[in-house]
């Protein structure tokens, strides 16, 4: 079968799915699942820049969405004054005064040597850490007594909302520098186990830090790209328009405003999908594949290796962010409890080796596929239960045990379709070339 015709099936089947979902179920839900699925092919195109292109092993996915959905807050929500005017000044020093005292240090270590580099050392650390502390901490305790039922945080730039995508972008970009630095020179079973310990410190500091975006109190109300629902519904000419189409006015403008953030996710995905196909095609991707696929050989040509997966990882790391940014926005809320390894970093995973690992078309494609079947399993597996076990009394114990274990369809599935592409198709739905 020709190549294109096989793909264009592929995504024919799983645009299939979709249409059928809004059918049989509601097109509310079929909206959501897309517009999801498109968010989470993003993510899966970075983390194919990283493992597709270049082979890192990134387990840290989690942290870098979470700083792109914290992007959102810093950039969009309205600056809280009375947090500023009660603390805020004190926070700002000392986050000053912790990356100097981190600066002098390095410096110090550079410039002095033997006693005199000890000493100086200790008494920088020491000394900067606790006037770190004094000065951030008062600050803290004053932002976060700010009303902390519906503020105590600084709020953010008040900035519209579609700026803090390439924000996000830059936030997780500047995260994974840093990261890369330090961890890229590590094995790759090493780098996946420092990216995740990472990922989790990037989580424990969103949960913990009210006075960056509420904590674990999550922010709500966040701004949005496209019009709001109740706006919709009082505008005399939308409803017009919805009866003229057949539609009650709540239906049609939740569906106006999923529609609207499909057609934003669509043109956001076929830039980067673009850029990344550009990138693939470009010497840059060929000499990252060569990289990837024998680094000792790429070396002796005159590669310099760390560099360049310094430059792939951030790369990677930045479309995750933006992706972050953007699901975060759809959610209209930033939820820092919700960042769980299993959905962003297990199931980013999935997609790609589904799809096809190196394959931009097949990260999307898995994408796509793999979070509608996400979504769709669990009440798919419970119907099939059910039907099963329509036979059996109601207190049954095998019946209830069936129905109980139907929660867990998900992760059977996952598992169940990660082992059968492995073993029939094992570079992917879509392979790479």
């Amino acid at each position: 079968m020709n190549e294109m015709l096989k793909n264009t099936i592929l995504f024919a089947i799983v645009a299939g799915m979709i249409v059928a979902t809004g059918m049989m179920q509601s097109w509310n839900s079929a909206l959501l699942i897309l517009n999801m699925g498109l968010v989470s092919a993003i993510m899966a195109i970075g983390v194919n820049l990283q493992w597709g292109f270049a082979g890192l092993f990134n387990v840290g996915v989690m942290g870098f969405v979470a700083l792109g959905g914290l992007a959102v807050v810093l950039t969009s929500m309205p600056p809280v004054t009375e947090a500023w005017a009660a603390g805020g000044t004190r926070v700002v020093l000392g986050l000053i005064l912790g990356a100097a005292t981190v600066v002098a240090a390095v410096l110090a270590y550079g410039r002095l040597a033997g006693r005199t580099r000890v000493i100086a050392m200790l008494v920088i650390l020491v000394g900067g850490f606790f006037l770190y502390r004094a000065v951030f901490d008062s600050g803290v305790a004053a932002v976060e007594a700010v009303n902390p039922a519906s503020t105590g945080y600084l709020g953010g730039l008040g900035l519209p909302v579609l700026m803090a995508w390439p924000v996000g972008a830059l936030l997780a970009a500047g995260a994974a520098w840093l990261i890369g630095k330090t961890a890229l020179g590590l094995r790759s079973d090493y780098l996946a186990i420092a990216t995740l310990g990472i990922a989790e410190i990037i989580i424990a500091v969103m949960k913990n830090e009210d006075w960056l975006a509420r904590g674990v109190k999550n922010v709500n109300g966040l701004p949005r790209p496209v019009p709001k629902e109740i706006d919709l519904q009082g505008d005399p000419g939308f409803v017009e328009w919805a009866a003229s189409l057949g539609l009650e006015p709540v239906t049609a403008s939740t569906l106006y405003v999923k529609l609207g953030y499909t057609v934003l996710f669509v043109i956001c995905l076929l830039v980067l999908l673009w850029m990344a196909q550009m990138a693939l095609k470009s010497p840059w991707g060929r000499m990252m594949r060569a990289i990837r696929d024998n680094e000792v050989a790429a070396e002796a040509m005159g590669k310099d290796v760390t560099r360049r997966h310094l430059q792939v990882f951030v790369l990677g790391s930045a479309v995750c962010g933006f992706a972050g940014a953007m699901m975060t926005t759809l959610d209209g809320q930033l939820t820092p409890g919700t960042y769980q390894p299993l959905r962003f970093t297990f199931l980013i995973w999935v997609m790609v080796i589904v799809g096809g690992s190196g394959n931009n078309f097949g990260a999307v494609l898995g994408g796509l596929l793999i979070w509608l079947l996400w979504v769709q399993v669990e009440p798919i597996g419970l119907w099939l239960m059910q039907l099963v076990t329509s036979g059996m009394a109601d207190d049954n114990w095998l019946r209830q045990h069936l129905l109980d274990s139907a929660a867990h369809m998900r992760l059977f599935t996952m598992g169940l379709i990660l082992l059968l592409v492995l073993r029939f198709s094992p570079r992917g739905l879509i392979p790479e070339k």
